[in-house]
């Protein structure tokens, strides 16, 4: 049942595409973009790339406030190298890879995996503070005292759940599952815990989304021109069509879930032409950005072997 509801939702999500493809084609064919428009696609490139590179970062500061001691540079070319492995099925490898990678760098194995559940879950808290502050723009015609209230209420939901009140009881209950499970009779390890709060991983990652959400407003931007009041409406969108991307595991690195979700939630305030060549140029710009991420990665590494 499961293999098939996500045949389903993915058989949904790429009809909706090609319709909207379909009913708006003569007008995307006709799309231009001049020498400017050029330019500010690159620099989204660059952009984009850049905030792979701090994401990448950010996970060394987790592994920090897990009591590791990492070699900044070359943990930012394992995540960029690693990163393009997620638009293989599976959407599981680059996470496999990086775990790889910490253990060969003396890392104990549980502590690597934790980091790497960490990020993704960090990414996804930052993406929801965007969307409980924004999300009143795209979700709803007019707020109301009780909407404020549960934008409130889901906002500090979401910092208490990152306390490490919160995170080593569980943290604690799966390792008394896997050392159940486990034909070891070692006792579980007392450091795998979070002793700080993660407020600077946290912050990091708020501005790794503002990153990706700026290339995307500037694709935007390359074909025509957004005012500054559109912008918080195009970084919520963008922080819940991410987000849904990164949640929903149906196809490898969100392709698809990112585009149809845009795409409804800006047909309303933009030419639906407009949002589906931006969509397409953006998913572009994104793949570039993590092959030349990978690329410089694996160079940057042979660079420092021959030197």
């Amino acid at each position: 049942m499961k293999q098939s509801l996500r045949w389903i939702i993915l058989s949904g999500t790429i009809f909706f595409l090609v319709k909207a493809l379909h009913d708006h084609w003569l007008e995307v064919t006709s799309t231009h973009i001049d020498p400017v428009g050029w330019s500010i696609l690159v620099i989204a490139l660059g952009i984009t790339l850049l905030a792979h590179i701090w994401a990448g970062w950010i996970w060394t500061w987790v592994l920090r406030d897990l009591n590791q001691t990492v070699d900044t540079a070359k943990f930012i070319q394992v995540y960029l190298k690693t990163n393009i492995a997620k638009y293989i099925p599976g959407n599981v490898w680059h996470f496999y890879g990086r775990i790889m990678a910490a253990k060969n760098a003396h890392i104990p194995n549980e502590i690597a995996i934790l980091s790497v559940l960490l990020e993704p879950l960090l990414m996804a808290i930052a993406a929801l503070i965007f969307i409980v502050l924004l999300g009143n723009l795209f979700l709803v015609n007019q707020i109301n005292i009780f909407l404020q209230f549960f934008q409130f209420i889901s906002l500090l939901s979401l910092f208490l759940a990152l306390h490490p009140l919160s995170l080593n009881p569980l943290i604690r209950l799966l390792h008394k599952l896997k050392n159940s499970k486990s034909s070891s009779r070692t006792p579980s390890i007392t450091y795998l815990k979070i002793e700080h709060y993660p407020i600077r991983p946290l912050l990091g990652e708020l501005g790794f989304l503002g990153l990706r959400a700026v290339g995307f407003i500037l694709t935007i931007f390359a074909l025509n021109s957004v005012s500054f009041s559109q912008v918080p409406l195009l970084l919520g969108a963008f922080s819940f069509a991410w987000l849904l991307g990164l949640v929903v595991p149906i196809a490898p690195g969100g392709l698809g879930i990112f585009e149809a979700t845009t795409l409804a939630i800006l047909q309303y305030h933009f030419p639906s032409a407009l949002i589906i060549s931006a969509i397409a140029l953006y998913r572009l710009v994104s793949i570039l950005a993590e092959t030349a991420g990978a690329g410089l990665g694996w160079l940057d590494e042979k660079l420092a072997q021959m030197r």
